[in-house]
């Protein structure tokens, strides 16, 4: 049996050689055989030479050169395209997901699952970081139309049938958790405590983080825009009691209505939730507008055999 595992690297010089030596470890530790899609997301530093250096001393490496940064996301599409195992393993440069976790995922395997995925028990992050994860799975759980798995990143192993169907799905818009779970069969987490990077600095930036969290809400959520049409609907409702009261106390009571405060709030209130349903529509049609155009998510500048 051949085991694949694709692992997208943009600057990351300083873990190649400690990835690579648990890898290693871990294929002593199994019978099965194994393959690396080593996907060079256009890394500006060392990344590529180091790579081929590896490669040089084991011929399991496959490289995989993009023409340019194109993205965590697409960087893992490019990796699966080019698989040739029965299961196929996702994973990260920076040494974040243990490697020593693939065996697990293997054994679940074994037992029937065919996709089996990480769930991050607890995390080496700053609490900033660590509260923005938090909130946007249990939110994005919530608001989804399929369930998507608390706490859970794109480190997972998939089978053959899987990875099939991924890579034949249209979309240029990529989450892929959110995938993995559209997809369906059987799924089971595996619980493991997420270390520290190695080495280097994180490439997610918050504005990085932002989009991601975006993609994965556009992709598989409809509830943004209900939001905006359920805030539209109460906001006309309570304008209209409103109206009603003050029409009543002019002309019942005779009371002189003067509310420019209240004209002021109303009108801020009223302007703000355009603008923000007006972005919410951008968001989407913007993910329509990328989907119609049909470029290629990724371009492949040469593949190291």
């Amino acid at each position: 049996m051949l085991i694949s595992i694709v692992i997208p690297f943009y600057n990351e010089e300083h873990n190649v050689d400690e990835l690579f030596k648990r890898l290693t470890d871990i294929s002593k530790r199994d019978e099965n055989d194994f393959e690396i899609i080593a996907v060079n997301d256009g890394s500006s530093d060392d990344t590529l030479s180091k790579l081929k250096n590896c490669k040089l001393k084991d011929k399991r490496i496959k490289i995989v050169d993009l023409s340019r940064n194109f993205g965590h996301q697409f960087a893992i599409s490019a990796g699966i395209s080019f698989v040739k195992g029965d299961v196929v393993v996702i994973m990260d440069a920076d040494l974040q997901d243990p490697p020593e976790v693939i065996l697990e995922f293997i054994k679940k395997w074994k037992e029937g699952f065919e996709v089996v995925y990480g769930v991050r028990e607890k995390r080496k992050e700053n609490i900033f970081k660590k509260a923005c994860y938090f909130l946007f799975y249990r939110i994005l759980q919530k608001i989804s139309y399929i369930h998507i798995p608390l706490d859970s990143g794109d480190f997972c192993l998939m089978d053959k049938k899987v990875v099939d169907i991924f890579k034949n799905l249209p979309e240029r818009t990529r989450f892929i958790r959110g995938i993995r779970s559209w997809i369906g069969y059987r799924q089971i987490g595996i619980k493991y405590e997420r270390d520290s990077r190695f080495a280097g600095k994180p490439k997610y930036s918050i504005l990085k983080l932002i989009k991601l969290a975006l993609d994965g809400v556009t992709s598989f959520s409809n509830a943004p825009l209900r939001i905006i049409s359920s805030a539209g609907l109460y906001l006309s409702g309570i304008s209209f009691i409103v109206g009603i009261w003050f029409i009543l106390q002019r002309v019942i009571w005779g009371a002189k209505i003067q509310g420019l405060t209240i004209i002021i709030v109303s009108v801020w209130l009223i302007g703000g939730l355009q603008i923000l349903a007006i972005g919410v529509i951008g968001e989407y049609i913007a993910r329509i507008y990328e989907e119609t155009k049909q470029r290629p998510v990724f371009i492949v500048k040469e593949v190291i055999e």
